[in-house]
């Protein structure tokens, strides 16, 4: 079956949407810069209305500081760490926390995707940020989903980047993906979840 991340849970409509879906992995991003950012304060009070469900929660962090991890970590009890970082920078996070990690890898050509694990847990693929971009990530941009097909992918990983309820299907179909991560193509406005669209998301990459 394939998995299914909902990013960017910002509010409790989001998340009580992504649980009753069945998601995954919620994800919480702790990054200023992103209208989905949220304080370790604001994420622990999301995580503690996780009911009896087995979703894991995912700390999305851009370059931090080890007490930024550390703060998030205290608070939201993070089960694990998205990590826009260096291949080293991630696995020090991973030995410093004790806590699994994946690396956030854009990808533009096949050359990009990683060849190794070097000792971390996953990888979240998407396409390089556009010229000019103000955040990494997908930026709700889509890349050539086949550049995965073949790619012998040393650790679990999450295809991200444009997926949609209408077009998930299809990227799952191309890029052979195990998971699949969205943010945008859930929402009703910038950081604001839409039920309906992420039953149907999750639906549709169930349904592949």
């Amino acid at each position: 079956m394939i998995r299914v991340k909902i990013c960017g849970i910002a509010d409790a409509v989001g998340r009580d949407a992504a649980l009753a879906a069945g998601a995954d992995w919620l994800g919480f991003v702790f990054f200023a810069l992103s209208p989905r950012a949220v304080t370790p304060a604001q994420a622990a009070t999301l995580a503690a209305g996780w009911g009896g469900s087995r979703a894991q929660r995912v700390g999305l962090f851009v370059t931090p500081a080890d007490e930024e991890v550390d703060a998030a970590l205290a608070a939201a009890r993070l089960d694990v760490l998205q990590v826009y970082a260096s291949a080293e920078r991630c696995l020090d996070l991973r030995q410093r926390f004790a806590v699994p990690v994946w690396q956030a890898v854009g990808v533009a050509v096949s050359a990009d995707l990683p060849a190794t694990a070097g000792g971390l847990d996953g990888f979240v693929i998407e396409p390089k940020p556009p010229i000019g971009a103000m955040r990494p990530g997908g930026n709700a941009v889509s890349f050539e989903y086949s550049l995965t097909r073949g790619w012998k992918a040393p650790a679990p990983w999450l295809l991200a980047g444009g997926l949609r309820p209408e077009t998930v299907a299809g990227a799952i179909a191309a890029s052979g993906a195990p998971a699949v991560d969205v943010s945008t193509g859930v929402e009703s406005a910038p950081g604001h979840k839409d039920p309906a669209l992420v039953a149907a998301f999750i639906a549709a990459a169930r349904g592949v």
